[in-house]
């Protein structure tokens, strides 16, 4: 009788031989210990495999760190979440319609603020998802200026609190507060509230001007580019992948590059400090019991990972069976990242992708082996 060890270990080698992603990794923790397992590999010229020790870039599940620093702060009295944007940020958010009057902190970390998705402005994408504009403006070194100037320069799409819209402008806000309030730098302040306290000895947050990762990582691959003569004005999220290039094109070692993700994405960790950073976040074992409930006071998402609510940074997964997965998750370029737990944090599961295709079949996979449902298969 095979365990569903071995069954993650069969998922991790079909998403190599089935769906050709570069490679892949599956980090266990549950009752009975830890375990992890690889397919394909970490560099692609090399052949080098991928390693526990290996860090990547976890995307977008940044934001649980961004988010896990406003709610220590709000412990101890240095902000609260219903401060508004023009408290700590006075006239950043009046442009062109938006109001940091009406903007509050718990807005911005729960994609409920009304901004607008930067994701889709046109000349980012031909900045940063066609091939030439990649190749021209991959050290690009933004600011947090210069991220305020983009968000602010359409107006909102919905008023503050009326609905959901996944947009990396609330963290970059969010990250700013962090600064002012705690008068540290962004990524100081996340080692001081989150990475020190439960021992991330393979985290960190990445500042605007750094390229690469830090110490040993596999090399992150991308095909995130719109084939040659598509209008980048014409995207928008329901169409997006529909005009990316194919599995015929090779892909781009993204790996030294820079990011403008900042405090929406731009932390570095690896698949066992994930572990011990989702468990802490499920179970409640950071934050004191207040800040915990709000982190997981969920809103329904649009426009985003179909059957999931977002908290603060986190969010539940709907399995098809109608179980519940709580999550920490992220696509950057060239990776992408997924810790996933049931509620009770007694079996956790972090992914990780050095490429950036076919990963939700991949994570499909892995979840029905590690679950017992599948969640992207249910219609």
């Amino acid at each position: 009788m095979t365990s569903f060890r071995d069954d993650v270990q069969d998922a991790l080698d079909r998403s190599v031989a089935e769906l050709g992603v570069a490679g892949i990794v599956a980090h266990v923790q549950d009752e009975s210990g830890t375990w992890f397992g690889a397919a394909g590999v970490a560099d692609r010229e090399t052949g080098r495999r991928r390693e526990p020790v290996d860090r990547f870039v976890i995307g977008s599940g940044g934001k649980a760190f961004t988010s896990a620093t406003v709610l220590q702060l709000a412990a101890e009295g240095r902000l609260s979440l219903d401060d508004t944007v023009e408290k700590w940020l006075p006239g950043v958010a009046g442009a062109n319609g938006n109001d940091g009057r009406r903007i509050t902190v718990r807005h911005l970390i729960t994609h409920t603020s009304g901004l607008w998705v930067t994701g889709f402005d046109a000349e980012m994408v031909r900045a940063y998802h066609t091939r030439e504009g990649f190749a021209e403006h991959r050290h690009d070194v933004w600011t947090v200026e210069k991220l305020f100037e983009l968000q602010m320069s359409k107006p909102p799409i919905f008023a503050p609190g009326e609905s959901f819209a996944y947009t990396n402008g609330g963290y970059h806000l969010a990250g700013a507060i962090i600064e002012k309030a705690s008068g540290n730098a962004y990524e100081d302040e996340v080692e001081r509230t989150v990475i020190k306290p439960l021992g991330l000895t393979g985290t960190y947050a990445r500042p605007l001007a750094e390229a690469g990762i830090r110490g040993p990582h596999a090399r992150a691959y991308s095909r995130m580019f719109i084939r040659d003569g598509v209008d980048p004005a014409i995207l928008n999220t329901a169409n997006y992948e529909s005009y990316l290039q194919g599995p015929e094109t090779d892909p781009v070692d993204v790996t030294d590059s820079t990011s403008f993700a900042w405090a929406a994405g731009s932390v570095a960790s690896t698949t066992g400090d994930m572990l011990r950073f989702t468990s802490a976040m499920i179970k409640g074992t950071l934050l004191p019991p207040a800040q915990h409930r709000e982190m997981w006071t969920t809103v329904p998402t649009r426009d985003w990972i179909p059957n999931t609510r977002y908290g603060t940074g986190v969010s539940e997964w709907t399995l098809a069976d109608g179980g519940t997965l709580h999550a920490v998750v992220g696509m950057s370029n060239g990776s992408a990242s997924f810790t996933l737990g049931t509620p009770g944090a007694k079996r956790l599961v972090s992914v990780n992708l050095n490429c950036d295709w076919n990963w939700a079949p991949a994570l499909d996979l892995i979840i029905e082996a590690a679950f017992g449902s599948p969640f992207f298969a249910q219609g």
